[in-house]
């Protein structure tokens, strides 16, 4: 995945903290501390976006240098950024965002019945990391990937066992690749589809075909609210295969 690079540039530092005097001077954070986080950019305009963490804290990117990035729609990153202050205009913090990597962000796809296998593949993965936050089915896994070969992931409604539970087929396709190399790669499926749960939680039954066959991981979901938070990754840079 291409990083968007962070340069320690002294005139951005003091623009900024001309900028932010009044957030700096109440609530003051060290600029040598920096976070890691997984996110949501959420668009305003054209020209500006925030970004929601996973328990919903809200980030404002005071000062986003040098990283030209505006999502069209809601998409997962990556971020590292620092923290300027507090309650900024509404926000639960400022910060300067110093990286930013997109993660591939899809809706739930379409079943397609007896053309599921042939469409969206049965290539098996292994599954490192699954969690729903804010709205979002987020995965990473690992798949024997060349580099050259963009692969073919998707989320795919299977049936509506019960009011209290959805069950989900996640798709591989492969595109016949080869690779004997073993790479992460990660995916996150916009779950605002699914039946609102009307302040409950519901039960996601996902099914996934991996190395040691098919398996169902099993996590909560309500779409009123977050109802897990980010897991620790296996993976420090995952790649975009998808």
């Amino acid at each position: 995945m291409k990083t968007l690079k962070f340069f320690f540039v002294s005139m951005g530092l003091v623009i900024t903290s001309l900028t932010f005097n009044s957030c700096l001077d109440d609530n003051a954070y060290p600029l040598g501390n920096m976070w890691v986080s997984i996110a949501t950019a959420r668009p305003i305009n054209d020209s500006s976006f925030y970004l929601t963490l996973d328990d919903s804290t809200t980030l404002w990117p005071g000062a986003p240098l040098y990283i030209n990035y505006q999502p069209v729609k809601p998409q997962r990153v990556q971020i590292n950024y620092t923290k300027l202050g507090d309650n900024f205009e509404g926000y639960d913090y400022v910060i300067k965002l110093n990286t930013l990597d997109t993660i591939l962000t899809k809706p739930i796809s379409e079943n397609l019945g007896a053309k599921n296998d042939s469409v969206y593949g049965i290539d098996p993965v292994e599954i490192t990391t699954m969690w729903v936050g804010d709205g979002f089915l987020n995965i990473e896994f690992k798949t024997y990937f060349s580099g050259s070969i963009k692969h073919f992931v998707n989320l795919i409604p299977a049936t509506t066992t019960n009011e209290d539970s959805y069950k989900l087929g996640f798709r591989h396709n492969a595109m016949d690749d080869r690779s004997s190399h073993l790479r992460y790669g990660f995916v996150a499926f916009d779950l605002s589809s699914l039946p609102n749960t009307e302040g409950k939680d519901v039960t996601l039954r996902i099914e996934a075909n991996t190395f040691e066959g098919i398996k169902t991981f099993e996590k909560k979901y309500n779409s009123g609210r977050n109802t897990e938070q980010a897991e620790t990754f296996s993976s420090k840079n995952f790649e975009k295969i998808m």
